[in-house]
Order: structure tokens, then sequence, then C-alpha cells
């Protein structure tokens, strides 16, 4: 059976068309409800938002198909999709549910869920409840029907466990952060955990109104974050995205790092302070240089699909603590079940704190390689991976980079496009390969 719903993050779309009505978010819950009753006579499964105006309608709706299954709701309010995770783990909850569509515009809107140890789900329980949605729904009666109630400290239980990752004779003083909260989830929390740590913090995107989330802020909108800080004067620059899941950090410069960097600094630190990792999860887009940098620290490397999901699962199936992705979803798995974007921004800090050097120092020794993606449009029908000519230049192209490049084409999960990428040490002979295969799709 092939899922129908759910895709790599859980449910997400367009709030209006299908799936992400009140009346299947209503059956959804319903049908999660059944799943968790299978197991447990009386669950109780905790609710999260970001930000967007169809929060309000989608929680109701979830809280009442919950309760039509016999099932009991806790209430968070807004609060980052880490933030659920962490509490449904704390509160020794069934289950864990955000409303969110992360990084997209308020127009779109999602469902995801996490495990009671705040882990995202297998594909068999999601098959498990798509198998429920398509059975007539089970009314509890009336004595059985579950009840909601709202957890009012919610964000300060969350602010408390952010700051308990970071090490504890440690402190933020004498750093100003501006801290970008890309008008989302954290626009409460985040200020707080670096103001709570000693840091002078300057907020932007931290004034949501329903219908600004991710606006020109945030991780997907670095440039209001850069403005800021030279304007500010700050140390640092953190920005998350709309769930804070994600973050990209900007010095004081105004040079913008990105996840593959933070990544490299948080392996380093650890090698630095004699935890040396046993390896580490990238993805498919993991710049070339940071694999390269790895192995010479003799810190073993490998590739998942794209997706925090695939990157995590493949921690998991390692034993491995440490992964993540260019766009700044980053996993250290001994400080958290999933990735999140306060927590990492933290890890950051504290190597700079404890090493007295700024970030562009710590990085010292690795230097992204250039990296040209060209995107092609597919014509209807066109077979791109039986393309002879396209694989004989790929293997032209390989063997021109050597050790010292790669090339990576795959094609977009939601568009007609083929992305063609490839990097090198030089930026002029990246973008020539790029082109030349690109010319191979016509």
């Amino acid at each position: 059976m092939t899922r129908q719903y759910f895709g790599t993050d859980g449910i997400r779309g367009t709030v209006g068309k299908p799936p992400i009505t009140p009346d299947f978010v209503l059956r959804l819950a319903h049908a999660v409800g059944r799943v968790l009753r299978k197991t447990e006579a009386r669950p109780t499964v905790l609710i999260g938002k970001d930000t967007r105006i169809s929060g309000y309608m989608l929680e109701s709706a979830l809280e009442s198909g919950f309760n039509s299954a016999g099932v009991d709701v806790v209430l968070l309010g807004p609060l980052p999709t880490p933030g659920v995770a962490y509490l449904t783990r704390a509160q020794r909850a069934s289950l864990g549910v955000v409303i969110s569509a992360s990084h997209n515009a308020y127009p779109d809107n999602g469902i995801k869920f996490f495990s009671a140890q705040g882990t995202k789900l297998s594909d068999e329980w999601e098959l498990a409840v798509e198998a429920a949605l398509e059975e007539p729904p089970v009314w509890a009666d009336s004595a059985q029907i579950g009840k909601a109630r709202r957890l009012n400290d919610a964000s300060g239980r969350y602010i408390e466990f952010c700051k308990s990752t970071f090490a504890y004779d440690l402190t933020l003083r004498g750093l100003k952060l501006v801290v970008d909260g890309a008008h989302g989830a954290a626009y409460q929390v985040a200020p707080q955990v670096f103001h709570e740590l000693g840091a002078d913090v300057v907020s932007i995107g931290c004034a949501p109104d329903g219908l600004n989330i991710n606006k020109g802020f945030g991780a997907t909108h670095p440039q209001a974050l850069i403005e800021a800080v030279r304007a500010q004067g700050a140390s640092y620059g953190i920005a998350l995205d709309g769930d804070a899941d994600r973050l990209q950090l900007v010095d004081a410069s105004g040079r913008l790092f990105n996840g593959d960097e933070l990544l490299y600094l948080m392996v380093m630190e650890r090698i630095v302070r004699g935890e040396k990792p046993s390896g580490v999860v990238g993805t498919l887009m993991t710049n070339k240089a940071v694999e390269m940098a790895l192995r010479a620290q003799g810190v073993e490397f490998v590739r998942a699909r794209v997706g925090d999901r695939y990157v995590l699962e493949e921690l998991e199936k390692r034993r491995w603590l440490l992964g993540g992705e260019g766009s700044g979803h980053l996993l250290a798995l001994d400080r958290h079940t999933t990735g999140d974007g306060i927590v990492s921004a933290l890890q950051v800090l504290q190597a700079c704190v404890r090493s007295g050097k700024r970030v562009d120092e710590l990085l010292a020794g690795m230097t992204l390689f250039p990296q040209t993606l060209v995107n092609v449009r597919l014509a209807e029908g066109q077979d791109w991976k039986g393309n002879v000519e396209l694989a004989d230049e790929i293997l032209r192209t390989e063997a021109e980079l050597g050790e010292a490049g790669r090339v990576l084409i795959r094609a977009s999960g939601t568009e007609p496009l083929v992305r063609v990428m490839v990097e090198a040490r030089d930026a002029a002979q990246a973008e020539a390969c790029a082109h030349r295969l690109a010319a191979t799709l016509g």
C-alpha cells in the first residue's frame, strides 16, 4: 500500500483545498485516535501550532476529531515544532501534533506527528492511519469522549529545555544578537532563550499577524537579518523559519553561514572537547568540501536522501549523533530527538564562547566548494534518465573533476524540472560543467 496523504514531513497543502480542510483534518484526528486506542485505553495527545491564521480552524478540527475517538487533548498554543517534540516526551503523552507548513507562506498549512519519544513516526504507522481513514468512524460513547485542556506554561518549559542544552559553565554575556523569528512559532521563546543566557537581544520578525509568517524574514529570507546585524553592530544574527526547526546564522560582517558550515563547526567542537564522533550524516546536497574535511579528521561521512527525516533515519540506523542539511536543519541527537533551530544556534555559540574564536575563525580549515545549480524544464513525457548523451557527459565531467568535485542530477519533487548541480574547487569550472550537462537535456 502506498501513502495517499502523508509526504516526507506529514501532510501539507493549501488551506481550503484537500487535504487541508477542516472536515478532512477532523477525520484524520479521529483515524489517528483509533490507531492509538488499539494499544492504549486512554491516549493523550499534545497539539502545538505556528502563527498562521488557519491554525485556529485546524486546531479546533483536530481537537474534535481526537475527542470523538476517546482521546484527551492538551493544547500548547504557538510553539516551535521541536518544542512540541520535547513536551510530548516530557509530558509522557501518547503523541505530539504540530500544525505548521514550516517555511511556506501563510496560505499553506500542514499536520505533522511525533511519537511518545519525540521522534518522527514510521512509514508503517502512517500507513495504519491511512487505512483507518478508509474505515467508517466509530464514535466514542458519551462517557468515553475525550477531554481538552490547555498547558499554560508550555513556552516556559520549552525555554528551560533549550537553555539546558547550553553548557552550564558558560554564558552569552558580551554578545549582541539579532534574533529573527520569521513571524513564526518562535517569536516569543527564541528571544527569551538567548536573553536569559545573558545576550543582549534585538528581535526582528517577531510580530506575527497570522498572515506574515516567513514573509520577508526568517531563514528563507536572510537579507533582513544581514541588514539588521550591520545596523545594530551585533555580534551575530540568528534566523529561524516558521516552525523554528531550521537555522541560518550571520556574523558581524554580514557573512551568511549555511547548514553545511554549521554542521562542520559542531563536529569540530566535539573533536576539540575529546568527543570525536564516529560519523556524520549529510544529504545528497551536502557540499563536497564538508565531506573531504571530515574525512581528513578521520570522521566517516555518509549521504542520505534530501530531507531531515532521511538524515534522522540514517543516524538512528548507525547510532550516530550529528547530521544535517545545508538548509539549516541540524540534528544533535544527544541534545534533542529532532532538528531544533534554537538548540543548534546554542551549540554554535557555545563553540565560539568556549574557544574565544569567531565562527569564521572556527571554519578557517574548511572552505565550501563553489556550486552551480541549473534547473532544466522537461518536455511532457521526456525521459531524462534514458538520455544517452547526458550519461556520457556525466562520465566525462566526473573524470574531469576527479576527487575535487562532483555531479548531482535529480528530478524536482514539485515541478517538471531536472536539477543539474556541479561542485568544483573553481567556480568557473563548476559553471561551465553544469551548463554543458544541462545542454544535453535540450
